[in-house]
C-alpha cells in the first residue's frame, strides 16, 4: 500500500483540531482510516502516542520514536504537513495525571485560528470512543468513526510474535491485509533485530506458561509484593538477570509463598533478593504507606496482582549496604533523579510515581 493523495480540508472544516489517541502497537489500517476523516474534518490533526518512554515488552513492542515513523510513512508530505505526532506517556492509577498531560501536549501544539481559541475535538473509532473516555474530556466535541471491523493491534501483535516464535511467516501474508505497506516493511526489518529476539523468548516462557495453566477451571490471578524503600533521595532497584525483562530495573519483589502474610513476604523478599542490611524492626517502623496495584495489563504473565510497600527510611549520609542477591539480580540505589521509565520492568515507575507523587513528565524528554 502506498500514501494516499493529500487529504485536503474542506473550505470550512468542522473543527480547527482534531485529537486522536492511541498506542498505535502497531499502526493498522484502522488508525490510517481515522486519521484521514480528521485531516478531511479538520485543519490540523493532533496524534498523541501512548505507552511512550515504556520498556519493550510483547504489549508495547515499538518504542515512540518507531511508531512516528511508521505512521508518517503512510502518508504524503501535504498531509503530513498537517499532523503533529507527540509522544504521551502513561499515568497508570491517575487519571487526574494523564488527562492534566493530554490537556497540556494539546494546549502547546493547538495552533491558533485567527487569533480566537481553536474549535477542538476528540476522535476515534466507535469502539474505542467509549463513554468513560469521552466523559474524561467534557470540554472537547467528540467525533466517531466506524471501526474497521476485523484488524486489532493486539491480535497483530500476538499473530506476529506467536508465529515467528513458532516458525511461521505471518507477517509475509495475512498482515498485508491489516496493515500500511511501509508498517509492513518496518515491521519485517524489526523481526530481525536483536530487540525483537528478547521479545521472542518472552514469547516462548508466556506459552510455557498459558500451557501450564491450561486445564484450570479458571484463568488464574497471581499475587506479588514489591517493596518501594527510599532513602535521601534515592530508591532501592534490582537489575534483572533473566527474562521476562532482562536487563531491565525492577522494584524487589516476588510471589507469596501460600503460608505468608502480604507484609511478611515483603520482608523476605528484602532479605533474600537484595540482603537489605537494614534490621527488621527499623523498616517495620519505616513503612508508611501499602496500596494495591491491579492494572489488568500490567504484567505479560496474565492477570497479577501487585501489593507494594513503601519504607522512607531516615535519611543518612550512607545509604544501607547490599550484598549479591540470589538468582545473579543484581542490587542498588537508583537516584530519584535518574529514574526513567523505559529502564523499569511491567508498571514499576508508576509504582514508584504513585507513592511518591512524581510528575507525569518525570524523567520523559
Amino acid at each position: 500500500m502506498v500514501p494516499t493523495p493529500a487529504q485536503t480540508p474542506t473550505p470550512h472544516p468542522d473543527f480547527d483540531c482534531l485529537v486522536f489517541i492511541g498506542r498505535f502497537q502497531p499502526p493498522h489500517l484502522g488508525h490510517l482510516a481515522v486519521i484521514r476523516e480528521a485531516l478531511k474534518r479538520a485543519r490540523q490533526v493532533i496524534v498523541l502516542i501512548g505507552s511512550a518512554w515504556q520498556a519493550r515488552s510483547l504489549r508495547n513492542p515499538w518504542r515512540f520514536e518507531e511508531r512516528r515513523d511508521m505512521l508518517r510513512s503512510a502518508f504524503d508530505a501535504t498531509d503530513n504537513d498537517r499532523l503533529e505526532i507527540e509522544p504521551l506517556l502513561d499515568a497508570l492509577y491517575n487519571d487526574d495525571v494523564w488527562v492534566r498531560d493530554v490537556q497540556r501536549k494539546v494546549r502547546d501544539v493547538a495552533r491558533p485560528c485567527h487569533g480566537k481559541l481553536p474549535r477542538i475535538g476528540l476522535i476515534g473509532a466507535s469502539r474505542g470512543q467509549s463513554s468513560y473516555y469521552l466523559s474524561l474530556f467534557p470540554q472537547w466535541e467528540s467525533v466517531s468513526v466506524p471501526l474497521v471491523e476485523g484488524i486489532s493491534a493486539s491480535h497483530i501483535r500476538e499473530r506476529l510474535f506467536h508465529s515467528r516464535a513458532s516458525g511461521d511467516a505471518y507477517l509475509a501474508d495475512d498482515a498485508e491485509h491489516d496493515l500500511p505497506r511501509p508498517v509492513h516493511r518496518a515491521l519485517s526489518a524489526f523481526m530481525a533485530t536483536s530487540s525483537c529476539s528478547q521479545l521472542l523468548e518472552e514469547q516462548h516462557l508466556l506459552e510455557q506458561y498459558r500451557h501450564a495453566w491450561a486445564q484450570a477451571p479458571y484463568p488464574p490471578i497471581f499475587v506479588t509484593v514489591n517493596a518501594v524503600v527510599v532513602q535521601s533521595g534515592h530508591v532501592l532497584l534490582v537489575r534483572r538477570n533473566a527474562a521476562p525483562g532482562k536487563g531491565l530495573l525492577a522494584l524487589p519483589g516476588g510471589f507469596i509463598h501460600p503460608q505468608e502474610r502480604l507484609l511478611d513476604a515483603c520482608l523476605r523478599e528484602l532479605r533474600e533478593r537484595v540482603r537489605l542490611k537494614v534490621p527488621e524492626p527499623v523498616l517495620k517502623g519505616s513503612l508508611r504507606d501499602q496500596r494495591l496495584f491491579d492494572d489488568p495489563h500490567r504484567s505479560w504473565r496474565g492477570r497479577t496482582l501487585a501489593e507494594a510497600f513503601y519504607f522512607a527510611l531516615r535519611p543518612e549520609q550512607q545509604l544501607p549496604r547490599l550484598k549479591p542477591a540470589r538468582g545473579g539480580d543484581q542490587a542498588r540505589w537508583v537516584a530519584l533523579a535518574d529514574l526513567e521509565p523505559e529502564t523499569l520492568f511491567e508498571d514499576h515507575f508508576f509504582i514508584i510515581q504513585n507513592f511518591l507523587g512524581l510528575p507525569a513528565g518525570w524523567a520523559s524528554p
